[in-house]
């Protein structure tokens, strides 16, 4: 989640076909669509009962858990539409594991972390999200009804870097675990 105009979140939608899991390939679009997709480590709130108008102080009751994300990006095609949705929408794009978490208090701080082929590209704590938990899903509800296994994403820290066919992403998140994918070109390429 980044910043709307008035300062509160700019929000998309990642349709059914972006979600894989852990093991999975990330398919990097054909260089005629894309050619600078990133990698982006979040913490995924997974609603657990439909929700509609809730309160942030109520916000708990309606979550399952948590678990891993890798909110891929093509960064060239967010650059040049008003709207992040076609940059975030490719299938694979967000890869989600390796299991769902239902003990986590992410407004404690807890660690999360992205590797690229071995080496720290992200680590950075929950507890300095720019929004809380209980906050997006007061501010989604606000305008949408979320349903039982519906996803939120709550925001990437810096460093993330272009991604390249064979390499391997590892996002692991204390208390959780790592979902770890690799990369591969689509075969149109």
């Amino acid at each position: 989640m980044g910043y709307g105009h008035d300062g509160a979140p700019s929000v998309f939608m990642k349709g059914p076909s972006t979600v894989i899991g852990p093991g999975d390939n990330i398919v990097l679009p054909p260089r005629s669509m894309s050619t600078h997709v990133e990698y982006e480590a979040e913490l995924p709130v997974i609603i657990g009962r439909t929700a509609r108008f809730v309160s942030a102080a109520a916000a708990g009751d309606y979550i399952l858990g948590y678990t891993c994300a890798n909110d891929v990006s093509a960064r060239d095609l967010q650059r040049g539409d008003p709207h992040p949705t076609r940059g975030k929408g490719f299938d694979t794009f967000c890869p989600v594991g390796p299991w769902i978490e239902t003990e986590l208090d992410p407004i404690a701080g807890v660690r999360l972390r992205c590797s690229v082929n071995g080496t720290l590209r992200q680590d950075a704590s929950t507890a300095d999200m720019t929004y809380d938990v209980p906050f997006l899903i007061e501010y989604l509800t606000g305008f949408a009804t979320l349903h039982p296994g519906d996803l939120i994403l709550t925001g990437s820290p810096g460093g993330t870097e272009p991604l390249h066919p064979g390499d391997r992403i590892d996002i692991d998140i204390d208390g959780i675990g790592t979902l770890t994918n690799s990369v591969v070109s689509d075969e149109r390429s």
